[in-house]
């Protein structure tokens, strides 16, 4: 086999019902010869709700833990991360075909890219779909890139960090993701952003579902002193990196 993609999932038990169709949607990706993927569930807690969910697939390993928030699943998942490149894929969102072939063809015709993003498409209850307005254009963002952008739009990025792709070896050495009860994945967008230049792919590359029980949809998230902390600590870590002399990533 050529390589292997670890593909992580963050689980919580209200969005287990989804499990079959974010696996539907891995299961038809098609890869070059001699590429597959592994599925690395990670529960956050330890419910009896949503291993009845999980398929039953070789390539699939479902673990459980304390709770932790989403954070610290994903990290907690790398443990088990045999691949060169980590996919995110949250539970209740889709992958549409060929998104893992072609943030793979980012990656690999481009060495000195560490981490690569697509287009998304909201897809809200009643199946529709909704754009984003501010896509970038295809091919390299350079460092700064993110968060410039992010700074200048009420801390919104250019690109959606629920379709990371990244090198494993970088997402290691950036310790995962953030520890914050919230925009743990913009954390290490810009913490990525910082040390290395990445990818955007104009075709859409994921179904973001939006519905009521979704995490980012609840008031707590954006509860105005924790999001002004959960920004501020995102900005100065990212400024904290980009400032390291050195601190750049170089392909092997």
């Amino acid at each position: 086999m050529t390589g292997l993609i670890t593909v992580v999932t963050a689980m919580h038990e209200p969005s287990a019902h989804f499990l079959p169709a974010a696996y539907s949607s891995l299961r038809e990706q098609k890869l070059p010869d001699g590429w597959e993927w592994q599925w690395l569930i990670q529960e956050d807690g330890e419910s009896a709700g949503v291993s009845p969910h999980v398929p039953d697939d070789r390539r699939i390993s479902f673990e459980q833990g304390r709770s932790g928030r989403a954070a610290m699943a994903r990290t907690m998942a790398l443990a088990r991360a045999e691949g060169q490149y980590v996919k995110v894929l949250d539970a209740d969102d889709k992958l549409t075909p060929g998104s893992l072939a072609r943030d793979l063809a980012a990656l690999t015709d481009n060495p000195d890219v560490g981490w690569a993003t697509s287009r998304v498409l909201d897809l809200l209850p009643d199946g529709s779909t909704l754009g984003f307005d501010q896509d970038p254009p295809q091919g390299v963002l350079e460092r700064g890139t993110v968060l410039t952008h992010w700074k200048a739009h009420d801390f919104r990025a250019p690109v959606h960090p629920a379709t990371l792709f990244v090198r494993r070896d970088l997402l290691l050495a950036l310790g995962g993701w953030m520890a914050l009860p919230a925009s743990e994945d913009t954390g290490l967008l810009l913490a990525l952003d910082a040390v290395s230049r990445g990818w955007f792919t104009a075709e859409t590359g994921l179904l973001y579902r939006k519905w009521p029980g979704q995490v980012t949809g609840q008031a707590a998230h954006t509860h105005k002193g924790e999001r002004e902390a959960r920004m501020a600590v995102v900005e100065a870590r990212a400024k904290a990196l980009a400032a390291l002399k050195g601190w750049r990533f170089k392909a092997n």
